[in-house]
């Protein structure tokens, strides 16, 4: 890992305002600087840098954080990326990582710098074929998009990339996925006779290839295997050169293809990327939602394409917001998004996509698909099959707006649709008290260390879902929680930091995995992902030992986010306990100056709030 006190002399050496400057146009506007805030749509300029603190924030959406954050927001970067970045500017090196080998860094740098010098043959070879050049002509491309995308041509010879690399028989190709050996040993080019397409990840290195046939062939398109620097379910084709058309139409399309992007951008539809050969992952579905608060997902109107949306679909649901939308945009059957838009042109395309479908709409119309919604029994049917989708939409507005929907689709009430649900009826949902809504890390203004430190991420716990069932409060609410974000790692960004305890194993490792999750770096795709994430490091222990406990009594699933909320509570109001205890005894002994009674007070208000609270959710 970078050495804090490496993060802490880089900060010091940079200036936010410079920083930021380079990519937004600031004015001054008395000790601060004011721009319109690039991550929410705005004509009025709420994004505020203050030179003094080094601290940016915007007072519509609510994002803040250093210099550092602002690159991994602005350029979508993880944090080593992003601290790489910036010491660049400032001529400062990075340390080497602690923990990983020397010859990994070098290694890694080496791959990269094969996968550039793949490119640039494959570009040179794309200008010496006219069959490649006519067959791009043929598909509607200028030669300033196959520029601007990089494209190139992969000649039909077993062994073309020999005239690109002194040694062939370097083991980095074979690394690369750049060559195949048979059982022989013998070596050949994986990409021969294809268009060729370079996949870039955020920092612009390429680090693959699709390769696409010119005529008729299988398989159409060939992509570069799984290596140590292409994981194809963490990257989009085409999101460094649509960046910037994002940002400017707040809005980001995702579609299938190679050729679907370049052909778009064709046409000036810039803001659109593609899958890699794969379903949307939910890797994928937070990098865009990070980069935007629009998406729309792009699909042929055929069952194919229906199944690959409904897969999106379902990734997308524990990462939707209130502030996010996601929508479905399905084309006639006898087009893809590169066809349609060069037979009816970019407004049209522009026009479709302004109509696309909401998740909502198309979640319940699926729902609803094959059900006879004419007989009690299709009704049922259509509560039972919600259910598993429903109660994981994460954004509670939206989700509670859906649960309406689909009580009147099946002719019941939204609390009885919520009841099945186990869900608690939102009437019934406690009122939040002034004093003590959350600020970004979700607990009171006036607890921790007041700082409102950037890691725990914005989206905490006071996103006030639902108030759910009552049950008994967990004996071991820290080993609860832990539980609960083992299973859901996403949620770890909706922890409180500051609630957490630093003296036992489970908080230990909830701050870890919150920290992690600030910075991207969480894996969320399933429990054996996480266990490899820490392991060799003190939170393996207990987390080993948690995820054996639930592969042994595995919870409800429609139970948890209703624990996840229980278990917030609780700990609040345990830590409102403990600081009254203490003021208490202080009290006892030497007596409380003024500003200690006063927040004696407080505390006891809030510990009553808490109470009434608690008896209305039990009620």
């Amino acid at each position: 890992m970078i050495p804090q006190s490496f993060i802490q002399d880089l900060l010091a050496r940079v200036d936010i305002v410079e920083v930021i400057e380079r990519y937004l146009p600031l004015k001054k506007g008395g000790a601060n600087y004011f721009a319109c805030c690039p991550f929410h749509g705005e004509k009025s300029a709420s994004f505020s840098v203050s030179p003094t603190k080094q601290f940016y924030h915007c007072f519509g959406c609510g994002v803040h954080g250093s210099a550092i954050s602002f690159l991994m927001e602005y350029n979508g970067l993880g944090f080593i990326d992003a601290v790489k970045e910036l010491a660049g500017t400032v001529g400062m090196e990075v340390p080497e990582d602690d923990f990983t080998p020397n010859r990994d860094r070098a290694k890694e740098q080496s791959l990269t710098e094969v996968m550039a010098q793949a490119a640039r043959f494959y570009k040179e070879q794309l200008k010496r074929s006219p069959v490649a050049i006519d067959y791009l002509k043929g598909r509607g491309l200028t030669g300033e998009i196959a520029a601007r995308y990089g494209l190139g041509y992969a000649p039909e010879g077993w062994q073309a990339l020999q005239a690109a690399f002194a040694d062939y028989s370097a083991a980095q190709l074979l690394e690369c996925g750049l060559v195949l050996e048979n059982e022989q040993n013998r070596r050949y080019d994986r990409f021969r006779d294809r268009i060729m397409f370079p996949i870039q990840d955020q920092r612009g290195n390429v680090i693959g290839f699709g390769g696409r046939v010119l005529g008729k062939g299988e398989p159409k398109y060939l992509n570069s295997p799984e290596t140590p620097l292409f994981e194809k379910g963490r990257e989009l084709y085409g999101l460094v050169q649509a960046r910037q058309a994002v940002r400017d139409q707040e809005c980001v399309l995702v579609v299938e293809g190679y050729m679907d992007v370049v052909g778009l951008a064709q046409f000036g539809v810039g803001n659109a990327v593609a899958t890699l050969g794969t379903a949307a992952t939910p890797h994928h579905i937070q990098k865009l939602l990070r980069l935007t608060d629009r998406v729309v997902f792009c699909f042929d109107g055929d069952a194919a394409g229906r199944r690959a949306a409904g897969r999106a679909l379902e990734v997308s649901l524990e990462h939707l917001a209130d502030n996010k939308t996601v929508s479905f945009l399905f084309l006639p059957e006898e087009h893809d998004p590169d066809s349609f838009v060069r037979a009816e042109g970019p407004d049209a395309f522009r026009t479709a996509m302004t109509r696309a479908q909401p998740l909502a709409e198309f979640l319940l119309a699926e729902l609803r698909k094959d059900i006879d919604l004419g007989t009690a029994e299709g009704c049922a049917r259509l509560i039972h099959e919600a259910k598993p989708l429903i109660t994981r939409i994460a954004a509670p507005l939206l989700r509670l707006q859906v649960i309406k929907m689909l009580a009147e689709s099946a002719g019941f009430t939204q609390a009885e649709v919520e009841q099945a649900f186990g869900l608690k009826s939102a009437a019934a949902a406690p009122r939040r008290f002034e004093s003590d809504r959350p600020f970004e890390s979700g607990f009171p203004r006036d607890f921790g260390d007041g700082g409102g430190r950037f890691r725990g991420g914005r989206r905490g716990y006071g996103k006030e879902l639902p108030r759910l069932t009552p049950r008994q409060a967990p004996s071991n609410p820290v080993e609860t929680l832990l539980k609960l974000v083992i299973q859901h790692p996403v949620w770890a960004a909706r922890l409180p930091i500051d609630l957490l305890p630093h003296d036992t194993p489970e908080g230990l490792a909830l701050i870890a995995m919150t920290d992690a999750m600030s910075v991207g770096d969480l894996p969320t795709h399933g429990v054996g992902a996480l266990l490899e994430h820490y392991r060799d490091t003190p939170h393996a222990p207990v987390l080993s030992r948690i995820s054996g406990q639930l592969a042994d009594t595995p919870l409800d699933e429609a139970m948890l986010e209703p624990q996840f909320n229980d278990t917030l509570y609780k700990l609040e109001s345990n830590l409102v306990e403990k600081e009254i205890n203490t003021l208490n005894a202080r009290a006892r002994e030497s007596g409380l100056e003024p500003a200690a009674r006063r927040r004696l007070a407080e505390l006891l208000s809030l510990k009553e709030k808490l109470k009434t609270r608690a008896k209305v959710s039990d009620s």
